[in-house]
């Protein structure tokens, strides 16, 4: 139980900014990278409160798209806009470099280009506009957040799975090629609250979003820097749990 804690420790200190000072800790690397099983957990977490945020901002007569900001909002200071970085470096790697070894020096900028602007714009454009137009209250809504979330932290694990670190260094690059047992629990994970929360035609339909949008990252990175880095696992993130939410908002309405 006391290593289950610390895995859950270790994916709440990487992708939340919780604390997590409570919990056991892993006083290892290994230890670490074992938590990825946990990424879809906390991100169903953080989806669930920004969905119930949303159904609470129905509730009291918002405006579905303000109800969506403020909800939007709520999740991204839960996580920093960790993903967020993430996916603006991928694209700006992507767009404006000129080789494998100017893309990943772009990554590592922590300025922000056009490409990267341009694409958060788009994204939180239409995870704001996914959110407003999905129906029900709260436990619905919540449900509908925290699947799509999960599915998005699934995409991680994928992204792991299928691709070599970039570079030698950093947080990718330290987790390394996930083992058999937590890449497969962190899969059921990410794909069961949209099996049992969802209706089953809806949440198939994301399960099948989020798959597609990692397998393609997946073939844009390889042929892009040759790996993943820890901005593309980001990106991934963010991208899985936009198009979870966007083929939500029309099987939902529909």
């Amino acid at each position: 139980m006391r290593d289950l804690l610390a895995d859950l420790s270790a994916a709440l200190g990487l992708l939340t900014r919780l604390p997590t000072g409570w919990l056991p800790q892993h006083d290892s690397a290994a230890g670490f990278a074992r938590g990825i099983w946990a990424y879809p957990l906390v991100g169903f977490g953080i989806g669930a409160a920004g969905g119930a945020l949303l159904g609470l901002g129905h509730w009291l007569g918002l405006p579905p798209l303000v109800a969506a900001l403020c909800a939007l909002c709520a999740t991204l200071l839960l996580t920093g806009g960790f993903h967020e970085d993430g996916l603006a470096d991928t694209a700006d790697g992507f767009g404006g470099g000129r080789d494998t070894a100017h893309k990943l020096e772009i990554m590592r900028d922590s300025r922000i280009g056009s490409y990267g602007v341009l694409a958060l714009v788009v994204v939180l454009g239409l995870r704001a506009s996914a959110l407003a137009s999905l129906p029900g209250g709260v436990l619905v809504l919540a449900a509908a957040g925290g699947a799509a979330a999960a599915l998005g932290r699934g995409v991680i694990l994928l992204l792991l799975r299928l691709l070599p670190p970039a570079r030698p260094d950093g947080m990718a690059a330290g987790l390394g090629r996930p083992a058999a047992w937590p890449f497969i629990l962190g899969l059921l994970l990410a794909v069961l609250p949209a099996l049992l929360l969802l209706p089953p035609g809806a949440g198939f339909l994301a399960i099948l979003a989020a798959l597609a949008c990692g397998l393609l990252l997946a073939r844009l990175a390889r042929r892009q820097i040759g790996g993943q880095t820890g901005d593309v696992l980001g990106a991934g993130a963010g991208l899985g749990e936009c198009a979870a939410l966007v083929v939500l908002s029309a099987a939902l309405t529909g």
